[in-house]
């Protein structure tokens, strides 16, 4: 009787461990997943539908328009991507390690998913559906038009006489959704180029250190794109309350949220 009541505190505790380790698992999951969505999402009326924004962390994106999900530099490091809507096209600004991530994309794209990416962001793409665009190309898909545009640092550099990324290997891109323009800015300094964008509803602009610009620097770059709305994203280190203080009364709108 001893041994059968050892014996079937042994099944008891055995199952609780079960138990306990099946709920720490589903904690874990709806934490990442929590993690990947904690934000709200942004909406737009483009005119031709509703244009939801997801900023998902770092330089990470995803944008839902009318039956398309378009993903901008999945990052796993930032969210449980096997958790977020496949993609039906995926936009890749360059092939650094926290923009172009392989686990990240294959969790999310499907034998259709169409990626879009620059020339040495598509070589480590082999494979896959990939479209390159280099800089002044565009491409339409899922009535979408996404223009590649520059992206690329004037002064920030790894070593002498190497940028961090140099002009004419990276993109930026111009999403059309309908009549509204979605910038992208990628990794890139404030370049003479911006001004030639045109109208731009909403820009995405990084402000982290040392790959990219200050937040300081990053407010005179808005102020020639002159978008309605702005997101200061890839934010590293940096504040982006101080790019919302630098463009008090610029009639440009501030969005702020951690996206480190």
């Amino acid at each position: 009787e001893r041994d059968q009541k050892i014996a079937d505190k042994g099944v008891v505790f055995v199952k609780r461990a079960i138990l306990a380790g099946m709920v720490a698992a589903l904690l874990g999951t709806l934490i990442v997943a929590s993690a990947a969505g904690a934000q709200e999402a942004l909406t737009f009326d483009t005119g031709e539908g509703t244009l939801t924004v997801h900023t998902v962390g770092h330089g990470s994106l995803y944008f839902i328009y009318r039956d398309q999900v378009i993903h901008v530099d999945p990052y796993a490091r930032v969210a449980d991507y096997v958790a977020l809507p496949k993609a039906d096209q995926i936009w890749i600004t360059h092939d650094h390690g926290d923009h172009l991530d392989l686990s990240a994309i294959d969790a999310v794209a499907t034998a259709e998913t169409l990626i879009i990416a620059d020339g040495r962001s598509a070589e480590r793409l082999a494979g896959r559906n990939v479209v390159v665009l280099q800089n002044g190309e565009r491409h339409t898909a899922g009535g979408v038009t996404v223009e590649a545009v520059p992206a690329y640092n004037l002064v920030r550099e790894r070593a002498p006489g190497q940028k961090y990324h140099p002009k004419g290997d990276y993109n930026g891109y111009v999403g059309n959704f309908g009549s509204f323009r979605v910038y992208i800015a990628g990794d890139t300094e404030c370049f003479p180029e911006m001004r030639d964008l045109g109208a731009i509803d909403l820009a995405f602009i990084p402000i982290n250190l040392p790959f990219t610009m200050t937040p300081e620097e990053a407010v005179g770059c808005i102020k020639v794109i002159a978008p309605k709305v702005v997101v200061p994203y890839h934010q590293g280190d940096s504040d982006p309350n101080v790019v919302a203080e630098g463009l008090k009364g610029s009639g440009i709108e501030v969005i702020v949220r951690p996206l480190p």
